[in-house]
């Protein structure tokens, strides 16, 4: 199926074309922050707390409050160091928190939440480039119900990255290769998984130069820009610790190691062997719908840069060492991943779509909850 729809719109990245996005995607999040107030009241937890104060979140306010520079040891002896945390979302913080009556948690949330409407909003752009305005709207909205969206809602870096990511896609969509490399450089700043959106920038400007046997200062400046961020940042630990590998060191203490996916392939086995094999088959299932996600973005043809991204984001997320129910949400920014089901959807009558994206949207709202109050996704 080639994705060159009648209705493409011809400037999908406007707000007036953007608008039922945003709202869907919106009343998808604000139905899970329902869900988890009502949850949280009746267990007597403070929601706030799980948004803003949990896992990775905690990190992230250490560094804003008080720079780079704490560890701690657990009782293995193994290292935590908070080196292993990319500066932009802290550095935002910590900007808001000095301008407003907020706490860097909150200050988090803020900058989590206005992220999100961004990247539901650059999810649309790309979604209406390549399937029309209505697949566009639906694709921004799924990614709103996806499994483990409670964390678009968490002052986590998943909706920082997707933005910076989605809207550097579309610039390279839309051959604006300065606006790409920028976006890329500010997401290399963001997450360690900006190499995909660094990759699909660099990609395309090879297969572009290739085509049309011509090179533009424009192409050069996007490539150059593109890896600057993440680069920046490895040099940085490197130069912090005094070791070329100190960036992959702190991120092998913390477990996160790149083993070619062999943590996974110990833990799945672990599952089907274990006194519970129909988690092991659960698994199984789960990794055999990602690949048929994956032959359907392929099968779709989706454009180059789009396919590397998706691949590459997919690939970084199951070839680390690192905890198992974090890989769900380290694949979340592959938003492409849902783009056949979103022109699937679209072809269905207003009614039907919107039914079928509400029961999504109760499922991801209560699984949030579980998630959240519990001790963390299993």
């Amino acid at each position: 199926m080639l994705l060159d729809p009648p209705d493409r719109p011809a400037r999908p990245h406007r707000l007036a074309s953007a608008a039922p996005a945003l709202l869907g995607y919106a009343a998808a999040r604000l139905a899970g922050v329902a869900v988890l107030l009502v949850a949280a009241a009746a267990a007597g937890e403070d929601p706030w707390h799980r948004l803003s104060g949990r896992w990775d979140a905690v990190w992230y306010v250490r560094v804003a409050e008080h720079g780079y520079g704490y560890e701690t040891v657990l009782p293995d002896g193994s290292v935590h160091s908070d080196l292993a945390f990319f500066p932009l979302l802290p550095a935002l913080e910590r900007a808001l928190s000095d301008v407003l009556p907020l706490t860097a948690a909150g200050a988090g949330l803020v900058v989590a939440w206005v992220a999100s409407l961004a990247a539901a909003w650059g999810i649309h752009a790309v979604g209406s480039h390549l399937a029309g305005r209505r697949a566009g709207i639906v694709l921004a909205v799924l990614w709103g119900v996806y499994p483990t969206a409670f964390v678009q809602s968490m002052a986590y870096t998943e909706t920082l990255f997707t933005a910076l990511a989605a809207w550097a896609l579309y610039a390279v969509l839309r051959g604006r290769w300065v606006a790409a490399g920028a976006l890329a450089a500010l997401a290399g700043l963001t997450r360690p998984s900006a190499v995909a959106v660094v990759a699909a920038v660099g990609v395309t400007a090879l297969a572009t130069v290739v085509r049309e046997r011509r090179v533009t200062p424009g192409l050069v400046a996007g490539v150059l820009l593109a890896p600057l961020g993440w680069l920046a940042y490895v040099v940085y630990v490197a130069v912090r610790v005094g070791s070329p590998t100190a960036y992959f060191d702190v991120q092998a203490a913390w477990g996160n190691s790149i083993d070619g996916g062999a943590a996974l392939a110990r833990f799945t086995w672990g599952q089907l062997t274990g006194p519970q094999p129909l988690a092991g088959v659960g698994l199984l299932a789960a990794f055999a719908v990602l690949g048929w996600a994956v032959w359907l973005c392929v099968r779709q043809r989706q454009p180059l840069p789009v396919l590397v991204y998706t691949l590459a984001v997919v690939a970084v997320s199951l070839v680390g060492a690192a905890y198992f129910g974090s890989r769900p949400r380290l694949i979340m920014p592959a938003f492409p991943l849902l783009l056949p089901a979103a022109v699937a959807l679209a072809r269905l009558r207003d009614r039907y779509a919107a039914a079928v994206l509400a029961v999504l949207a109760a499922a991801s709202a209560a699984y949030g909850a579980f998630a959240l109050l519990g001790p963390g996704p299993p």
